[in-house]
């Protein structure tokens, strides 16, 4: 791969899409015990007989979005290399106990942070880790990619996206290798785990299907698009996702990678008090959506 010289540097994670299982239970876990906010409710781009739900941080910022596509299934996916593994929000340390006691989960330390381990009903790891910079609720702490061979990856993030090394810890049964980007945006940690033991990916629900990251507007945007085209990334044209501007490519590793621009945010269609409340869906489903509103399962907002 050909070094491209740095468009400018990544502003962090913009959000991360997974699959679950049935969409109840999915805004369950997330707003009633997570107490992250539904900030959208959509369908698919792709397969719009399912939902498409975003949650987030109270005012939607960019850096805390979490999304799902949420298959009405019991079926589950199999996490491993080629995908990306966990995502982890970040709070207070004096906070962490208090989440350990209302969700249990498992304790850990990490390059000098203590965290939170945990399983969401479906299946998806995430965590919950203390941090002594200035966080709201529902903003990440960071991602982490589940990789066979880290380097050619390592290279996009620090050549391209302006991520530094930051340090590699061994763990029991694998090694983890951490990158950040300067600054404190939400999201600004990457790290990248190579397993002893290695399981291939396999998607479905409880695993992350792609992790999208923050460009501050379209030029920013074509910019790094440009850098991606230059090192021998296929990257996809720009594709207008109603909330934001996002172009894709498939990074070394096998981990699909977005990169999704800051505007025009999600109270582009309701207002910021009332997101969430209302089915919103893509333009070209408009004229199906009395089809669309029958066949997708009757949600609960409790």
């Amino acid at each position: 791969m050909t070094p491209a010289p740095i468009a400018a540097p990544i502003d962090g994670l913009h959000h991360i899409t997974a699959i679950s299982g049935p969409a109840q239970e999915n805004l369950d876990l997330y707003t009633t015990r997570l107490d992250t906010r539904l900030i959208k409710k959509t369908v698919n781009f792709d397969a719009p007989q399912m939902y498409h739900l975003y949650y987030g941080a109270q005012d939607a910022r960019p850096g805390s979005v979490l999304t799902f596509f949420n298959r009405e299934t019991t079926a589950r996916g199999q996490a491993g290399t080629g995908a990306a593994q966990a995502f982890a929000y970040a709070v207070a340390p004096e906070a962490l106990e208090r989440w350990q006691a209302r969700l249990g989960g498992t304790r850990f330390a990490r390059f000098g942070a203590e965290g939170l381990a945990l399983q969401d009903p479906h299946g998806q790891a995430f965590e919950i880790i203390a941090t002594q910079a200035q966080s709201v609720w529902g903003e990440f702490h960071s991602a982490t990619l589940w990789l066979a061979d880290p380097v050619p990856t390592a290279r996009i993030l620090t050549e391209v996206f302006g991520y530094s090394f930051a340090g590699e810890e061994r763990g029991a049964d694998g090694t983890r290798s951490r990158f950040q980007l300067p600054g404190d945006a939400p999201g600004r940690t990457l790290d990248i785990w190579r397993s002893d033991r290695p399981v291939q990916a396999r998607p479905g629900p409880g695993t992350i299907h792609h992790i999208a990251f923050r460009a501050r507007d379209v030029a920013h945007q074509q910019a790094l698009r440009e850098a991606l085209l230059a090192c021998g990334e296929q990257v996809t044209e720009v594709k207008d996702r109603q909330y934001f501007k996002a172009i894709y490519f498939r990074e070394p590793g096998g981990v699909l990678f977005e990169i999704a621009t800051d505007g025009p945010g999600f109270a582009v269609d309701e207002p910021m008090a009332h997101l969430g409340e209302a089915l919103k869906l893509p333009a070209q489903y408009e004229p199906r959506r009395t089809e669309l509103e029958a066949s997708l399962p009757a949600l609960v907002t409790r």
